[in-house]
């Protein structure tokens, strides 16, 4: 009889649902201070903790470790390290969940900036009439940086609202620019909004220089990771008008700092990493890894495995 394999999950509230496991599998929860112990006695780890980097700091270089890794997120820089990148295991990710809810999320900041609705919240809480004029969306530019199927759920949702978009990607494709086109197409966009995952290709690329290369009236959006933007550039970007507005919903440090200058920045959105966060997820989250875990165990193939050097899922 096949010994049961050990799931071992770095935990966050509320718990996976693992239902249609219970017998088949041993589990363990554990935090990050207890990773480094017990991932060497795992079989398979699920990072349910997406805000946690513990497993680059507690994964094993050398003897056993898990066989297999799932991170509960579409990012993957928060778990990969380069013991693990060097390893023979296979690590997935949960391509598929946030796609669409993420996309929906820039059409409502989108919308949000072109029409000055927090600007109109804002004076109906003071009890000010103050009729204004507001940008027309339909007819506008959008650049969307990151070619993967979040940016172009993205790229689709923005089309839906009459907007003509381009996207950007690592590699030129058919419908899709590589790098060496973004900075033109920065020159003339009116919405640019980031998608990309964080990798060493891309950490920083929105610079002072790439933010001096937008026009005036521009919008950025990051919803991809806080490493894409070096933030101190934007807050210069922002404070001395080179761009009309931006909204982040990731960060460099989360949660972001009460005194970070980010919070006081004039045109700037800041929203707690929300664009992913839809009611229902964290189940649609565990399903998704039943199923993966299921095919695991009967040795089929597993789907979203991430290519370990790109630090992404390979487009289809």
């Amino acid at each position: 009889m096949a010994a049961v394999p050990t799931l071992l999950v770095l935990d966050a509230d509320p718990l996976p649902r693992l239902g249609r496991l219970t017998g088949r599998v041993r589990v363990l929860h554990c935090d990050g201070a207890a990773l480094g112990e017990l991932l060497p006695g795992a079989d398979v780890l699920l990072v349910w903790d997406v805000t946690s980097h513990a497993v680059r700091a507690a994964w094993p270089g050398e003897g056993p470790r898990p066989r297999w890794v799932h991170t509960a997120s579409a990012g993957v820089d928060h778990v990969m390290c380069p013991e693990l990148a060097a390893s023979g295991t296979v690590v997935t990710n949960a391509r598929g969940v946030f796609e669409e809810p993420v996309a929906e999320y820039v059409a409502a900041l989108v919308l949000a900036m072109a029409k000055d609705l927090p600007r109109t919240w804002e004076l109906q809480g003071r009890g000010e009439w103050r009729p204004r004029e507001s940008r027309r969306v339909a007819g506008t530019r959008a650049v969307v940086v990151g070619s993967g199927p979040v940016g172009r759920a993205i790229t689709r949702v923005l089309k839906a609202l009459g907007m003509t978009t381009a996207l950007v990607g690592r590699v030129p494709h058919t419908g899709i620019h590589g790098p060496q086109d973004l900075d033109r197409l920065l020159a003339r966009a009116d919405w640019v909004v980031a998608a990309a995952p964080l990798t060493e290709q891309t950490y920083g690329m929105f610079d002072v220089r790439r933010f001096g290369v937008m026009q005036p009236s521009a919008c950025f959006v990051n919803v991809g990771r806080g490493g894409l933007v070096v933030e101190e550039a934007l807050v210069r970007a922002l404070r001395s008008r080179w761009i009309a507005g931006a909204a982040l919903d990731v960060f460099a440090t989360e949660p972001l700092p009460p005194d970070s200058p980010l919070w006081q920045v004039p045109g700037l959105l800041v929203s707690p990493r929300m664009s992913g966060g839809t009611v229902g997820r964290h189940d649609e989250l565990g399903a998704q890894f039943v199923e993966l875990f299921e095919r695991w165990a009967a040795g089929r193939p597993l789907k979203n495995v991430v290519d370990k050097e790109r630090g992404y899922v390979p487009g289809r």
